[in-house]
């Protein structure tokens, strides 16, 4: 392949793995970042900014396709018009390719209790109705959560004396490259819309992931079950962000501990 291939979020968790895998798979690969990179084979940084438009442009001309990986808390979607604006110029449209989580199109934002716990969902949420009405040919993946974000949360957690969990929490952790690993065979295909949500191959109870951390850290902590209120809270124990017919991932959050914590 040819064609060049733009990712958004190049550098991050996800966005660096999808790279990786484009430039294996013999594509050239283009990352837009905020600060300077130095090059490399077969990638090229390029300074630029989703927020403010700046440099956007210039990542996308003549690119095939656009992998954006690039997302925070909030205003994500606002980023998102301001990429599809700049590619929608490009007289062959790209390819846009963007990944999401599973669960938001189905928690609930009805208070300002549930936007400040779960924002994130809505803001990924806004951001799939941006792509899919965008008017280029689109992908959408919803994944559960990177073995990574539950370590992050983990090792702050286990800082505190008596660690809170919210009671009746589940979570269905995967392995970030192996949705990367999705993202790039979506990349290199046609234009699919929606397609099946990817899940890891276990869920565990919020609690239980500590544990296992806790154990694999030789650590001990008091766990104490916290009820969140909400409705997001109450349609998040019963299970809206898991994807349990979609457990296609296939490295546990225990393997996950064994390479990286133990």
């Amino acid at each position: 392949m040819t064609s060049s291939i733009l990712v958004t979020g190049g550098t991050g968790t996800l966005g660096r793995l999808v790279v990786r895998r484009l430039r294996d798979a013999g594509c050239d690969v283009r990352v837009l970042t905020r600060r300077g990179h130095e090059d490399e084979d077969g990638i090229l940084f390029l300074i630029g900014d989703l927020a403010t438009g700046e440099g956007i442009e210039a990542a996308v001309d003549g690119v095939a396709a656009i992998v954006h990986c690039a997302g925070s808390n909030k205003g994500d979607a606002d980023l998102t018009r301001n990429l599809v604006r700049a590619a929608s110029s490009q007289p062959g449209p790209p390819h846009l390719v963007y990944i999401s989580v599973v669960g938001a199109d189905r928690i609930p934002m009805v208070s300002r209790v549930d936007r400040a716990m779960f924002g994130y969902f809505e803001s990924k949420r806004e951001t799939e109705r941006v792509v899919a009405d965008s008017g280029l040919p689109w992908t959408t993946l919803r994944a559960t959560q990177f073995h990574d974000l539950i370590l992050t949360v983990a090792r702050q957690l286990a800082k505190l004396p008596v660690v809170p969990i919210p009671a009746g929490f589940r979570v269905q952790p995967i392995e970030a490259d192996e949705v990367a690993a999705r993202l790039v065979e979506l990349t290199l295909g046609e234009p699919a819309g929606w397609v099946p949500d990817m899940g890891g191959p276990r869920v565990y109870g919020a609690a239980d992931l500590l544990r296992g951390y806790l154990k694999a850290t030789q650590r001990r902590r008091p766990i104490v079950p916290v009820r969140l209120p909400g409705k997001a809270a109450r349609v998040f124990r019963a299970g809206a962000n898991l994807a349990p017919g979609q457990a296609v991932g296939h490295r546990t959050w225990e393997e996950f501990l064994a390479d990286r914590v133990s």
